[in-house]
């Protein structure tokens, strides 16, 4: 990724989004930031997702795929949204908290996949690089790079791909779909 954050600025956002999480759940207040203390990336307009994990399973995992709001008001806000939002789980509860582990992935612009025949697409792919976005008519699904540890086969991230989509799991293979590809720097607490 050009202009990787620096290790500062990502202790930064992932104790930001430990502190969200924590006052999220207490309904507390959310944690402001006195702007001059802020780098010109965490200014900037980013694109996030944050993933939460307990004891290793998925727990939450909430992002945007284009920047609309400056990288560290997005963090903030998926790490709310992860820990009470993702529809998937139930809300995360005070207990659980010391349980979790943060993992933040930024994202670079999606460009789209140009191909004409869906036997061409596994091919295309970069397994453990690309994120990859599925767009059929008004269904859209992703997958960040990191699931390519747990679908390695490029035929098999697609199949799960088409089915978070709302498709058939084959679908990638019987039409050309809207594809994009996108990078993330990923960096998670120790």
């Amino acid at each position: 990724m050009e202009n990787p954050l620096s290790n500062h600025e990502k202790d930064f956002l992932l104790t930001l989004a430990r502190q969200t999480i924590v006052k999220a759940v207490n309904n507390q207040p959310l944690p402001t930031w006195n702007d001059a203390d802020l780098t010109d990336a965490m200014k900037q307009k980013g694109a996030s997702f944050v993933t939460l994990t307990k004891d290793g399973d998925l727990r939450g995992c909430i992002g945007s795929l284009e920047a609309y709001q400056s990288l560290i008001e997005d963090v903030r806000d998926h790490a709310r949204q992860a820990a009470l939002e993702d529809y998937r789980f139930p809300p995360v509860k005070d207990a659980e908290i010391p349980r979790l582990h943060i993992e933040i992935s930024r994202l670079t612009p999606s460009f789209p996949l140009k191909y004409h025949n869906p036997e061409d697409l596994p091919g295309l792919l970069n397994p453990n690089v690309d994120g990859v976005i599925l767009k059929d008519g008004f269904r859209r699904a992703t997958f960040l790079p990191q699931v390519w540890q747990q679908l390695p086969k490029a035929e098999e991230f697609l199949s799960h791909l088409c089915t978070k989509m709302g498709a058939a799991s084959d679908l990638w293979l019987r039409k050309v779909l809207e594809v994009s590809i996108y990078h993330v720097e990923e960096f998670e607490e120790k």
